[in-house]
């Protein structure tokens, strides 16, 4: 019997507490007010206890619940910073940690998946889980020839648990809503649903993460871990220290924070030119900063579950788009995304209005150099969020067609982790080296960057 809460009517009722909790919590805030506390101080109380309630039940549920979390906590860089505060310190405990599964399961999984005698593979084998995530655990251990390796245990029942937790949660999107001001909760639950059947593949991991090691191998920049076995519901690669995105995030040198930003920026365009995949999950806790003599910080990649297979890099209309607004061209913008699907035939747009909506998102692809902070990515949402505004009405006329939205959410997660670092970057130097269209033919390779 699988140690993971999966049993459909208890994880309902764990997930159904959550609105009924934000429900209770705002009398109790009312009550609060009534009798004369200040509605500041009741209101930062009443986002505390909310997020620790919030993040409390994912991280037990692990599965979907805990996904949906990993993925909310890449955005409170848009919350406001009254907001954000109280949820800085609950969001980010989801991109390394959750509770562990008992050593009996893992034994019992590791017996079942790989044979009575899976201990004969390892010289070493640490009971205790080095990190533990939506689906699985790793734990240290170190494989019969010598080499340090993670093993990643797939928690029973854990596909089960996903689609139930994601289906839950979908009728919970309008209250979960405001977590992140401006964005839709509902396509994010359903696309988090469409990755499920991929992620559970430990074999369909396993070749995309080899192909980026092979492609990486000898990479000054990017480190990805070798595979060194593979069966159902275990994964066992190459071990990979170094420090935590989410540790630079909290306590790295602005030297740190740089580096790490312009890395992930570099491997997010890269990436998908020099294998064909994008790597989909890009919460802090997937990445890692390892000291190097040559270049000083390189930047390690783990955990492809989730990839999207672009088997000719991004999609050159994307660089196309890019390059004609930086460039002012209103109307070619606006006949691009109506070809690709962004703007429906039965809506009409004002070619300039659609340009004024995407310049301030496009600003750091404008700049040689841009300074991501919170406070940038706070005004992009307030802008799109508020009702009243002209950015609002027309960003609810565009449509996202179904083959960019994943490329979509990947990239706008990235820019979320960058402005979580403070970061520095010269995004314009990469897409000028890696992104399809961005680049004229005519234009001399000397413009690219270093």
């Amino acid at each position: 019997m699988s140690d993971l809460p999966r049993k459909a009517v208890t994880r309902t009722a764990k997930l159904a507490a959550l609105p009924l909790g934000i429900a209770g919590r705002a009398t109790w805030g009312l009550g609060k007010r009534i009798v004369g506390e200040s509605a500041e101080l009741v209101g930062r109380e009443l986002q505390q206890r909310t997020a620790e309630q919030l993040f409390k039940v994912l991280g037990e549920l692990k599965g979907g619940a805990m996904k949906f979390g990993q993925a909310l906590s890449v955005f409170e860089s848009a919350l406001p910073e009254e907001v954000a505060g109280p949820y800085r310190a609950a969001l980010t405990k989801l991109q390394d940690a959750a509770p562990p599964m008992p050593t009996r399961t893992v034994h019992s999984v590791l017996r079942e998946r790989i044979g009575e005698d899976w201990q004969e593979l390892f010289l070493e084998f640490e009971d205790k889980p080095a990190a533990a995530a939506s689906i699985g655990q790793v734990h240290r251990a170190v494989w019969h020839d010598g080499r340090a390796v993670a093993v990643k245990v797939q928690y029973p029942g854990a596909g089960e648990a996903l689609l139930s937790d994601l289906g839950q949660l979908s009728r919970f999107a309008r209250l979960l809503g405001p977590l992140i001001p401006g964005m839709d909760i509902k396509p994010l639950i359903a696309e988090l649903r469409d990755r499920v059947s991929e992620e559970l593949d430990y074999g369909l991991e396993a070749q995309a993460q080899q192909t980026h090691a092979e492609e990486f191998a000898d990479d000054p920049d990017v480190v990805v871990p070798a595979v060194v076995h593979q069966c159902d519901q275990v994964l066992v690669t190459e071990w990979m220290d170094g420090t935590p995105l989410s540790e630079v995030i909290t306590d790295g040198s602005q030297e740190q924070r740089d580096r790490a930003g312009q890395l992930l920026t570099r491997f997010l365009f890269s990436g998908p030119a020099r294998t064909g995949l994008l790597h989909a999950d890009p919460h802090p806790g997937n990445f890692r900063l390892l000291p190097d003599e040559k270049v000083g910080w390189r930047l390690g990649v783990l955990d492809f579950g989730t990839v999207d297979r672009l088997p000719g890099g991004l999609p050159t209309p994307i660089g196309d788009a890019l390059r004609l607004t930086i460039e002012g061209e209103a109307e070619a913008v606006y006949e691009m995304l109506c070809a690709e699907g962004f703007v429906k035939e039965s809506i009409d747009l004002d070619p300039d209005a659609v340009l004024d909506y995407l310049l301030p998102i496009i600003e750091p692809a404008r700049a040689d150099e841009f300074a991501f902070a919170r406070g940038w990515m706070r005004s992009q949402a307030a802008r799109i969020a508020d009702p009243r505004s002209p950015a609002h009405q027309l960003g609810k006329q565009l449509n996202l067609p179904p083959s960019y939205l994943l490329i979509h959410r990947v990239t706008l997660s990235t820019i979320g982790v960058l402005c979580q670092l403070g970061a520095t970057v010269r995004m314009r130097d990469e897409l000028e080296e890696w992104l399809p269209g961005f680049m004229t033919d005519e234009e001399p390779e000397s413009a690219t960057g270093a």
